[in-house]
């Protein structure tokens, strides 16, 4: 039998990294639930073996019920009735099979039904998710909403919501609206206090919602009347039992089709304040975004997984000329290129959802004790790391998902051009990924900071001192310390320019950059504990960061700002008009 997480060892790999002790001593408080629930561990091998024991679980059931229910339900996808939106037919086929199993709630407190996860499991089982559908994975990974919940409600939200995720409903984030898409400041949906009912009313419009129909809804609105800038935004909470919300509009979408998109209509709908005012776009929405991020980092690497396996099992049965395609020089080196993107992506992931694990961990601890100056400098130290990290793994593994399934359709020929073959509807899945919860280019305006401050390159170099656990990487090694110092270079030139045109128009290519060292760097790290599994991936990755870094080093260096404008499409008269 078919299972996603046994048929994939490299998964399974990233369970054994170093940092896990920490993760696991933090997230379990030193196994302080042994003795008050049965299925809690007792030590660190019995939590990494109850980790393995839930992933076995998912694994299965995403290779052999979600993913037998992919192509069903990309045909039929949601639809609208009486204002109310339904799923396919075979969604909830899914729905039914991950409850069965326990896969809802499972970052939550065992206090409230949950299996306490680190992000680092969470988003294994979300790759493997989205390895089966990467619509269906958009309904599941939303009960991480449910994080944001536990962190900014109330003792009483959390234990009136909590239970409810944990036995299956499901969770939206209702962002962004018809003239506030990126920009949220502009969100306008109104939220006015009722004195008599004491509750808070909802009124206004929520367009491009994710599973906008769901049980709960975490809301954006504007709270302070005559404010039009972030100050004025609060987080609400709304209860699909309390009604005052139709569905409007169900979007017809190139791909993800099992997963709904709506236009919302708010009806006085009644809700509760989730936190403080002024702070649901300052503070709140931002952590609900980062951990959204990190789920379509997890997604995009599922999918890349699923059209990886796609283009090689194609090649490996095609034969042209009298010989199978796969021994084509061409063919070959699309699909080395694709497992290395996989494989430092994945890497990428990992390495990001480590880091919030432990800081988050700490910020859940401090809520009940004091931490200690160590404590507090290691939260500090972490921090940093996941909010450099966070916009590097989405932004590239969202780019990978859809280079991977262009190429996966390009080993098919026309064939992947039929809607027969499954490749089409990976390509189509991937297109969102790398647009919503923020753009690319969104992810580049959140790293660049790091760029220019120097965070990123001593990370590099930091990286570059560290011990390999064999000395067959280290002659790679040094050839990414070459591209460090060409990176270190382009950084200069950059930072050197007071043009602030200059710094935006160069930075996506700082971005890449980055990602091809970082990402050589840790596949490299893997590659010495587990040369079986990496070492051609990490050969072909750094073949692939010298093409890149050096060619954008070059770049950089012969840009001046005078160059800017042989790249505008328009003069800046006729843009002012």
């Amino acid at each position: 039998m078919a299972n996603y997480y046994t048929d994939q060892p490299e998964i399974a790999f990233h369970l054994e990294h170093p940092l896990m002790k920490r993760i696991v001593e933090l997230k379990e408080r030193n196994y302080a639930d042994k003795d008050k629930y049965d299925e809690a561990p007792v030590n660190y091998e019995d939590a990494i073996e109850n980790y393995k024991r839930i992933l076995d679980i998912t694994g299965e059931v995403a290779a052999n019920i979600i993913e037998p229910n992919s192509e069903s339900v990309d045909l039929e996808g949601p639809h609208l009735i009486d204002n109310r939106m339904h799923y396919a037919s075979k969604t909830y086929e899914n729905l039914d099979a991950t409850r069965k199993a326990g896969l809802w709630g499972v970052s939550m407190p065992r206090q409230y039904g949950g299996l306490n996860l680190p992000n680092v499991v969470f988003s294994m089982l979300s790759e493997m998710i989205s390895s089966a559908d990467g619509g269906f994975q958009n309904i599941w990974s939303l009960q991480s909403c449910i994080d944001t919940l536990y962190e900014f409600g109330n003792d009483e939200q959390r234990a009136k919501y909590i239970p409810r995720i944990c036995n299956g409903e499901t969770m939206s984030m209702d962002l962004t609206e018809p003239d506030a898409g990126s920009d949220l400041q502009r969100v306008m949906l109104k939220a006015t206090f009722d004195e008599k009912e004491n509750c808070w009313r909802l009124n206004g419009v929520k367009r491009f919602i994710t599973n906008g129909d769901s049980d709960l809804h975490l809301v954006l609105a504007r709270s302070e009347e005559g404010t039009h800038d972030g100050r004025g935004l609060s987080m609400f909470i709304y209860d699909k039992r309390n009604g005052g919300v139709d569905v409007r509009h169900i979007e017809h979408k190139l791909g993800i089709h099992g997963s709904p998109t709506c236009e919302l209509v708010y009806k006085n709908a009644k809700a509760e304040l989730c936190g403080n005012t002024r702070m649901g776009l300052i503070k709140y929405v931002m952590a609900l975004m980062n951990s959204a991020r990190l789920g379509i980092a997890a997604q995009s690497v599922g999918l890349s997984s699923e059209a990886y396996k796609e283009g090689l099992n194609y090649a490996k049965e095609r034969a042209q000329f009298g010989k199978k395609i796969i021994t084509f020089p061409a063919v070959y080196d699309m699909l080395s290129r694709m497992k290395a993107k996989l494989d430092a992506g994945r890497s990428l992931l990992y390495q990001t959802a480590r880091y919030v694990d432990i800081y988050k961990a700490l910020e859940d601890i401090a809520r009940d004790q004091k931490l200690t100056a160590e404590e507090r400098q290691e939260m500090k130290q972490y921090t940093r790391l996941a909010d450099a990290f966070t916009p590097l793994a989405k932004g590239i593994n969202s780019e990978y998902a859809n280079q991977t399934a262009y190429d996966a359709i390009s080993i098919h020929g026309g064939s992947g051009f039929i809607m027969e073959y499954k490749s089409q509807r990976l390509y189509r899945d991937a297109r969102i990924f790398s647009i919503y919860e923020g753009t690319t280019q969104l992810q580049v305006v959140a790293a660049v900071r790091y760029i220019t401050n120097g965070t990123y390159l001593s990370i590099m170099k930091e990286m570059l001192e560290g011990e390999l656990s064999c000395d067959c990487m280290k002659g790679l090694r040094e050839r990414v310390a070459k591209l460090v110092q060409l990176y270190e270079e382009a950084v200069e030139k950059v930072n050197a320019s007071d043009n602030q045109d200059v710094h935006d128009f160069l930075a996506r290519r700082l971005y890449n950059m980055t990602a091809d060292i970082i990402g050589s760097l840790l596949l490299i790290e893997d590659a010495a504990k587990a040369p079986d599994l990496f070492k051609k991936s990490a050969h072909v990755f750094v073949r692939m960061a010298e093409e890149e870094v050096i060619g954008h080093t070059a770049y950089i260096k012969a840009f001046n700002a005078e160059d800017l404008e042989q790249f505008k499409a328009v003069e800046e008269e006729a843009a002012e008009v």
